[in-house]
């Protein structure tokens, strides 16, 4: 038997203060030392007993954490063991019962099994005289997880199979069918296929019902007792899977390790590993899960490594192991479990799942369990199923979704679009089939080709789709398309994708419409989808979603000149993103506060942001984060007036191969790189590289892209004529959403302007300039624009120095440093919170306390709940 005890509980947990971790943890990087203080329940003395007994692979990120309780913590389990030794024998008899019933699945049935069992609460005294747990109006009250986890611990095996059955016993409302099954399977004393296959059933349901951690907790338990060895590889699979997706990174990397499945471990690869590698397990996927002829409209996967235990076919064995665990949610990740047909109402017969014969009968095995085809006989009691184990989903596939949000496949049939040629013929609906499993596996190996810069391997992606007939995600289309210069056909893809964007979307489709739209130049409907795709996911009880979509965000955010709310959220996302296990989507984040810090000015932490990305991504084979590090270093560059500088960054950008540089982010980045290039005087490569830019900029009609496209002629044309093409292009600006950019243009055109002795109007194009950079927080443009005012003779616009809160004269990175510091955190949890280092925050602190004349944290304090400022958090 497997132990039950309690997987660690979320971040919210009260972590208890001790210095006694800081020294060995002050050598971690920011992703292991969330994650080590998350598998603790924040407990200090936990985490620094924890540290040394971690090796080499995991005190870097390679490996997993350990996650049970006696891995973690065992002196601090057996000192709290010997408190609650020390209590009457009746006392701890109610306080198992009390454990046994909080964790890991939550099921409310104390007080009916006191009542059923005739048990005194009054023993509980002696434990709340110790301090050790309370009694409420709901039950009883721990001290604190650890306590809880002793309290479980220290009954014997027979007295923890007893009050298991005896919450067994006492649930039977209607939807505790989840929580029973829980608590027979923890009562059992070995391996049963019985109670495997009503545990597997009940996973199903806790999925549907958006509960992943219950899920992944049954699932677990129900492969520990599952005699059959493929059918226990499919159930640990499954349990990886719903593991993955509630944000338990390293419980998801532990159980993958033990099942056999390539695509599960090219999904959490793409996250956490190589992407480079990912992309190689995820295409194999994609020939194993492709459908035949017969199953054509198949559900697709519900999580990205694997495929539904029913939506796989015979042949197919080593994709229906990981099946249950990402297919459990079809239309809604969190909504709909097809292990539970109750939730389904298919109108198509193919697909409808019965309602009552496979739940009704939970102690018949073959109508509980979510088998594979091996076990889904087309015999009268399972008739309402189908006999294609493949078509236990539902119906309408408008409603189906990736299990698995995180890994951005367009789940919503409506997301995807032919994997070829023609754009064209793909953006009507009646044109757009089905999601099929390898659908979602093929959009996964688009994202690694994404991550990875090697767009090439797209076409052989887009070859394999061609091949096996599968429907291949839109942006998978598009990314072709362009990088074979159809930029027509890739328009028109990409368009289809970012018209999904709808409020109350599935995240993972939402993720791809921003992807799309990004691409496009649309800003305003990527930050509109990306906060719909993170809203949808936290409703949906997805959290490893959430810091995926704001990855992309932070794109928008850069370019319409928001980089308060841009870091903010970054910030908040790059934490989740560590929580969760998702180092890769930490690196992007990572990159996105280096561009940040460059358009505030802050120098030394756009370099240390930068290189802190650059040096994981290099490892890792992500050219995307990679290119993106190298773009704000220089930007940096650019705006300090280093042109030659930046441009050898800029040109670099796509020139050291998969894994280094972008070839999208340079195209992003090539009108900065037109400007770097004229100001060295190499204006023969500016031009060819405008050429390129100006041909998608007529195909897609951004407003924001043609205006950029104008500026590099007026950049590159001479004298008067560049007048006629800078005013172009702003009043094309005045059509975008790129205010950042228009202020640019504008300080450019003032400064030619200048050069033209037209001082009239450089001085209020270079005022206007000023203005707009003082309210975005980018002091070195302004600085240059106040530069250009006093070449004019004119007095420079002086900063605002009575602005309504004393905080507006902070850049965004000092204001959280600063809340921070308010709230009582020392130099070096800041610096860990932030992932930074401590002399970097002290060089904030310092620049904080000159900018706002104060001397202490006492006057911080005191400033910041004068200005109204809000904690950090």
């Amino acid at each position: 038997m497997t132990p039950v005890n309690p997987p660690p509980l979320d971040r919210t947990s009260p972590p208890q203060r001790t210095d006694a971790w800081r020294q060995p943890a002050a050598g971690l990087s920011e992703g292991v030392r969330v994650r080590v203080l998350r598998a603790v329940y924040g407990d200090r003395r936990a985490a620094a007993e924890l540290l040394p007994r971690l090796t080499d692979r995991q005190l870097t990120g390679t490996d997993p954490l350990p996650t049970e309780p006696a891995e973690l913590a065992p002196a601090l389990l057996h000192e709290h063991r010997a408190e609650i030794r020390a209590l009457p024998d009746d006392t701890r008899l109610l306080l198992l019962l009390a454990a046994a019933d909080q964790y890991p699945v939550s099921t409310d049935a104390f007080l009916r099994a006191v009542v059923a069992a005739r048990l005194d609460t009054r023993c509980l005294d002696a434990a709340e005289a110790a301090g050790i747990a309370h009694a409420g109006a709901g039950g009883v009250a721990f001290r604190d997880p650890w306590t809880r986890i002793a309290a479980y611990e220290t009954g014997t095996p027979a007295d923890r199979r007893d009050v298991h059955r005896l919450l067994a016993r006492v649930l039977r409302g209607e939807g505790e069918t989840p929580s029973r099954s829980w608590h027979r399977g923890a009562g059992a004393l070995g391996p049963s296929g019985r109670l495997a296959a009503e545990l597997s059933a009940a996973a199903g349901t806790a999925a549907g019902t958006g509960r992943l951690s219950v899920a992944r907790t049954l699932a677990e338990r129900a492969a520990a007792l599952c005699p059959d060895p493929a059918e226990q590889d499919r159930l640990t699979a499954r349990a990886a899977a719903h593991a993955w997706r509630s944000g338990d990174g390293d419980r998801a990397r532990r159980l993958a390790s033990t099942a056999t499945d390539d695509a599960l471990s090219g999904v959490l690869a793409l996250r956490a590993g190589n992407a480079t590698e990912a992309f190689d397990a995820l295409l194999i996927g994609v020939g194993a899960a492709a459908p035949t002829s017969s199953d054509r409209g198949a559900p697709p996967l519900a999580a990205p490594a694997s495929v539904a235990p029913r939506a796989v076919t015979p042949s197919t064995p080593r994709t229906a192991t990981p099946a249950a665990s990402h297919s459990v949610t079809p239309a809604d990740p969190h909504t709909v479990a097809p292990a539970d047909p109750r939730t389904f109402t298919p109108a198509d017969p193919r697909t409808a799942a019965p309602a009552a014969p496979r739940t009704a009968a939970p102690a018949d095995p073959r109508t509980l369990t979510p088998a594979a085809p091996r076990t889904a006989a087309p015999a009268a009691p399972r008739t309402a199923a189908p006999a294609d184990p493949r078509t236990l989903t539902p119906a309408d596939p408008r409603t189906l979704t990736p299990a698995d949000p995180r890994t951005l496949t367009p789940a919503d049939p409506r997301a995807v679009t032919p994997a070829i040629p023609s754009a064209r013929t793909s953006v009507t609906p009646s044109t757009i089939t089905p999601p099929t499993p390898a659908t979602h596996l093929l959009a996964r190996a688009t994202e690694a080709a994404i991550y990875t810069g090697d767009l090439r391997r797209l076409r052989e992606a887009a070859r394999v789709a061609g091949r096996l007939g599968v429907v291949a995600p839109g942006t998978l289309g598009g990314l072709v398309a362009a990088f074979d210069g159809r930029y027509a056909d890739a328009r028109d893809l990409l368009k289809s994708a970012a018209g999904r964007c709808g409020p109350g979307g599935d995240p993972t489709v939402l993720i791809h419409a921003a992807i799309a739209a990004l691409l496009l130049g649309d800003h305003t409907r990527a930050v509109t989808a990306t906060v719909r795709a993170a809203a949808s996911a936290r409703a949906r009880g997805t959290p490893v979603t959430v810091p995926q979509a704001m990855e992309f965000r932070a794109y928008a955010d850069f370019w319409t000149g928001r980089p308060r709310a841009g870091e903010a959220a970054a910030t908040d996302a790059l934490w989740q993103a560590h929580a969760t296990g998702q180092d890769n989507g930490a690196c992007h984040l990572q990159a996105a506060l280096a561009m940040f810090a460059a358009l505030t000015g802050d120098a030394d932490v756009c370099r240390e942001r930068a290189a802190t990305a650059r040096s994981y991504a290099l490892a890792r084979g992500l050219g995307l984060p990679a290119a993106l590090a190298q773009w704000a270093l220089a930007f940096l560059d650019l705006s300090s007036g280093r042109f030659a500088a930046a441009a050898a960054r800029l040109r670099a950008l796509a020139g050291f191969g998969p894994g280094h540089g972008h070839r999208a982010i340079r195209h992003l980045a090539t009108p900065h790189y037109v400007e770097a290039a004229v100001r060295t005087g190499d204006t023969r490569v500016a031009r060819v590289a405008h050429a390129d830019y100006e041909r998608w900029a007529g195909t897609v009609l951004s407003p924001d892209d043609l205006a950029l496209s104008a500026r590099c002629r007026a950049l590159l044309a001479p004298g008067e004529e560049a007048v006629d093409h800078y005013r172009a292009a702003l009043d094309l600006h005045s059509r975008g959403t790129r205010d950042f950019e228009r202020a640019r243009t504008e300080l450019l055109f003032g400064s030619a302007l200048r050069r033209l002795r037209r001082r009239s109007e450089a001085r209020d194009r270079l005022h206007s300039a000023l203005e707009a950079f003082d309210s975005f927080g980018a002091p070195h443009c302004a600085t240059r624009a106040r530069a250009e005012l006093r070449a004019l003779g004119t007095p420079a616009a002086p900063a605002r120095t009575a602005p309504d809160s004393p905080t507006a004269t902070l850049t965004a990175q000092q204001l959280l440093v600063a809340r921070m510091a308010a709230d009582g955190a020392t130099n070096r949890e800041i610096a860990a919170r932030l992932a930074l280092s401590p002399r970097t925050i002290d060089h904030h602190l310092r620049g904080v306390f000159t900018r706002l004349g104060i001397r202490s944290r006492i006057e911080l304090v005191r400033l910041l709940a004068e200005s109204g400022e809000p904690e950090s958090g």
